[in-house]
Order: structure tokens, then sequence, then C-alpha cells
């Protein structure tokens, strides 16, 4: 069953997951696509032909501007902010208001189980991998390693998360290890790979 708020304006083109919420003044654009069991906040903005992949949340006022991709299971926290536009501008250089021949969409590619945190501002076009943490208030401006949390203006990464969200800590053989599940990751040439599960 799909619960839709009076209040919510979904596009007739836009496709919505059974057993998806969408809540209060959120607005789902033509032609997107949210997945199913999804979480779409008050206020939320899903723009034309976004993807949403199947379990994700979209906190409130959470923005999330075409061409965006998110796998199944993202987390947008509250006014994080997804952009698509490189060079800004509301006029072109003659004076004329900028129209949709005037840019080239750029989106923000968000991998499985990843999250973003609250007022966080993603500036397309980048890749956050999966299971990645974008702390709250962070700007980023380059892909996001699977993995990695980044923090900070611009965002630097800070350290490694498993799929539980904790951070990792690293063992005297150099291996990371997840206090949450006790599950084992091996760091090669800046990137994380999971180990068999316990």
């Amino acid at each position: 069953m799909i619960t839709i708020a009076t209040s919510a304006d979904v596009a007739e083109s836009a496709t919505i997951g059974d057993g998806s919420r969408i809540w209060h003044l959120a607005q789902i654009r033509e032609d997107a696509s949210v997945g199913s069991n999804c979480n779409i906040g008050r206020g939320a903005y899903v723009g034309p032909a976004v993807r949403v992949g199947d379990n994700c949340k979209l906190q409130n006022y959470a923005l999330v501007y075409e061409p965006a991709r998110l796998a199944d299971g993202v987390f947008i926290g509250p006014a994080a902010v997804l952009t698509n536009d490189l060079h800004p501008r509301a006029i072109t250089p003659d004076g004329t208001l900028k129209g949709n021949d005037d840019w080239v969409a750029v989106g923000v590619t968000v991998g499985r189980g990843a999250s973003v945190g609250a007022r966080a501002v993603c500036i397309a076009p980048l890749t956050i991998g999966e299971w990645a943490t974008v702390a709250a208030g962070a700007v980023v401006t380059r892909d996001v390693p699977a993995y990695a949390v980044v923090a900070g203006v611009p965002a630097r990464q800070m350290g490694w998360v498993g799929e539980a969200g904790h951070p990792l800590k690293q063992d005297d053989g150099g291996s990371w290890l997840c206090p949450a599940t006790g599950r084992r990751y091996v760091e090669t040439n800046g990137q994380l790979v999971p180990g068999q599960p316990n």
C-alpha cells in the first residue's frame, strides 16, 4: 500500500513503489521513480526523472535534483542537497532568463546503503560509494570511496565505516574491525574491501 499525503505533489508520470510513504508538502516531479518501502519526508523534493531505489529515506526538506541516482537503502538527511549545475546562473550573459537549453544537468550518484547527513551539500557531478557516510554539514566536491566517512568544508576523508554505520577500528594486524558486527575489512590502495561475514 502506498501512502501519499493530500498536501504532497506527485506528478502523474512519477512511479511510486509499494509500501512507500510520501509526507506533507513533498514534491515528486515528472518521470521520477521512487522504489518500494521508501519514506519521503515533509517538504522533500525529487526532481524530474530522478531514480530512488528501494528502502530509501529522504528526510524533511531534502532536495534531490535531476539526474541524481540513489541505489537501494540510501539515507538523505534533513535539508541535504544533491546539486545538478556546475555553473549556476539565473540569466545568460546577454541578460535573458536562463532556460533548459542553456545548461547541462549533471548528477550525484549514491551507492547502496550510503548516508548523507543533515544539511550536507553534494556538488555534482560526483559519486558517493556504497555504505559511505557524509557527515552533517559537509560540502562534498569529489567522489567518496565506498565505506569512507567524509566531513568538513570541503569534505575530506576522516576514516572508514561498516554496513552498520559505526566507525571502524584498526586492529594490530592492519585490518579494520566493526565494533557493532565484528566484521573485518581490508584496506588496499585507498579502497576498503569487506572480509567474510562472521
